[in-house]
Order: structure tokens, then C-alpha cells, then sequence
């Protein structure tokens, strides 16, 4: 009986951790668009949204090792070994990811982005089953890729608020975000069984940074932090991606894959919920915007039972 009461206490300590990071990736998506008119950026400078971008990526990753550092009671400094893997990954889930993330975002809404950024998930599963070799696809990772591309392709072709186009810019940057996003993942699986995953997450996205804002600042890009509510948006940005990624890590080393990444379909939900509050996005709330997010959300929930299956056949 007390080892029952232990398991389902560490099963409710999961889920709310794992809730705590998908809600602040949620946000993350009205989070940007403000910043955007707090750091007056427009839409169309993409320089300057490289800047914006490199400072919070920099200033997470400090974040991230730093917290690092405090939880694993060292240093968490590169080493040889180290290096060439976290500037690998800090290829794919800093520098593209988000040079698409940002100027994709710029031309789309909050809550198509956050349905269309859901397919990072079925990205991974293809590429590291197709591409790496890393595991099965199985039938029931098929379908639940294209029950969840379903979708993504009825909130664009049906039409999220008002919009019924797709635009190259916007919903095509958006997507390929989730490709690189994809391919992040599958690196830092195989390169966490070597490292500490606290230093590869820091050191990408303090590398990360530095280059994006480096790219941005030579292409005459500008950000103007002239308020406090300026200051507190990149901030808390910042934390999002440092806190998030931290409490994922933690989660992943204590316990089975399979049953971390289930939680994963609180993403694409709290990021629509958050942005049609938020940025006033009626497309949220209409039967179509919500049709689209259950299907993504089945779909994430079909793929991720199929590993949890795979998990526990082991």
C-alpha cells in the first residue's frame, strides 16, 4: 500500500512538472508577438528580430547553466569532448529553429503557430526512424502522424480567423522551424548519453545566441529597450526557455521517455489558449480552431502511447 501511495505521488509530481514546462512554452508564443511591439520591431525586420532573439537565447542559456550548476553541485564548464556536440545542436534548436521561429511569427498568428510548431513531434519520429535509424516506425506512429498533420492542414485551408491562405513567410518558416526542431532532438538523444544534458542545453543556447545575435547585429538589426515592461518580456522569455528545458531534463533523467513525452500534448493546447486570450485571437475559440488542436493533440497522444507500449514490451 505505501509503495502504491509512493508511485502515484511521483506520477503527480510528473504531471505537474511536465504541465509547468508546456505552459510556459505556451506562452512563449504570445510572448514573442508583444515583445515584438515592445521592442518596437516590425514585422518585416528580421535583423533586428535575429537580435531579439540572440539576447534571449543568451541570456537562457546563462540561466540554464546556471541552474545547472546549483542542481548538480558543479561547475558545468565545455570540455573537448563536449564542444562540437552542443555547437551541433545549437545548430538545429537554436540558430534555425528560431531564425525561422521569430521571422515565421511575425507573419502569422499566435495560435496557427502554436498548432503548426505541434509537428516538431511526428518530425522527430520520422527523421530518427527514416533518417537515423534510431527506432521503429510502426503503424501506429503513421497514423497518429497523419491524424495530426490533419490538423495542421485544416487550420490553414479551412481558414483560422479570417486567414485562408498559407503564407510562405509565416506558416512556411513556421514549419520548418518544427523540421530543425526535429532534428535537434534526435541529436540531443544521442549525444545525452555521453553528456550532462544540463551542460548541452546550456552551452546551445548561450552558443546559439551569441550567433544569432551576432548575424542580426551586422545586418544593422536594432533593439530598443526603452521600458520596464520591455525589460521584463525579454526576462521572462529568457526564463521560459532556461526553466522549461531544465524541469524537461530532470523529468527525462528520472524517469522513462515514453512517459514525459506523453505530456507533450499540453504544448500546442496552452499555447492556443494562451494566444486567443492574450492576442485577441478569435480563431481559438471557433469550432474549426478547435477541431484542429484536438486533432494535433490526438495525434501527439496516439504516437507517444505507441512508445510507452514499446517502452514497457522492453
Amino acid at each position: 500500500m505505501e509503495h502504491e501511495q509512493q508511485k502515484q505521488q511521483s506520477g503527480l509530481v510528473l504531471a505537474l512538472a511536465a504541465a509547468f514546462c508546456c505552459l510556459l512554452w505556451g506562452s512563449a508564443f504570445s510572448g514573442v508577438k508583444i515583445g515584438y511591439g515592445l521592442l518596437h520591431i516590425d514585422a518585416s525586420d528580421w535583423a533586428s528580430q535575429m537580435v531579439f532573439a540572440g539576447v534571449r537565447f543568451f541570456i537562457a542559456g546563462i540561466m540554464a547553466l546556471l541552474g545547472g550548476s546549483v542542481i548538480l553541485k558543479k561547475p558545468l564548464l565545455p570540455t573537448k569532448s563536449s564542444v562540437p556536440k552542443f555547437i551541433t545542436i545549437s545548430l538545429f534548436q537554436t540558430i534555425l529553429q528560431y531564425f525561422f521561429y521569430y521571422i515565421g511569427l511575425a507573419h502569422t498568428t499566435g495560435v496557427k503557430a502554436a498548432i503548426i510548431v505541434a509537428a516538431n513531434v511526428f518530425t522527430a519520429i520520422l527523421l530518427s526512424s527514416l533518417l537515423f535509424r534510431m527506432e521503429k516506425l510502426t503503424t501506429r506512429k503513421i497514423i497518429g502522424c497523419c491524424i495530426g498533420f490533419a490538423g495542421i492542414v485544416l487550420i490553414n485551408l479551412q481558414g483560422a480567423g479570417g486567414d485562408l491562405h498559407f503564407t510562405f513567410l509565416g506558416d512556411g518558416f513556421i514549419f520548418l522551424c518544427t523540421v530543425a526542431s526535429g532534428f535537434s532532438s534526435v541529436f540531443m538523444k544521442r549525444y545525452s548519453a555521453e553528456e550532462e544534458p544540463f551542460l548541452l542545453s546550456g552551452w546551445q543556447f548561450t552558443f546559439g545566441g551569441a550567433v544569432m545575435w551576432l548575424i542580426g547585429f551586422c545586418c544593422c538589426g536594432r533593439m530598443q529597450i526603452d521600458s520596464v515592461k520591455a525589460w521584463l518580456m525579454l526576462l521572462y522569455l529568457a526564463f521560459v526557455s532556461a526553466a522549461a528545458y531544465s524541469v524537461w531534463a530532470m523529468l527525462l533523467r528520472r524517469n522513462p521517455v515514453s512517459r514525459v513525452t506523453v505530456y507533450g500534448f499540453l504544448n500546442p493546447m496552452f499555447g492556443v489558449i494562451i494566444s486567443g486570450y492574450v492576442l485577441h485571437e478569435e480563431s481559438a475559440f471557433t469550432l474549426i480552431g478547435v477541431l484542429s488542436l484536438v486533432l494535433v493533440c490526438v495525434g501527439i497522444g496516439v504516437v507517444n502511447y505507441q512508445k510507452q507500449e514499446h517502452k514497457q514490451d522492453q
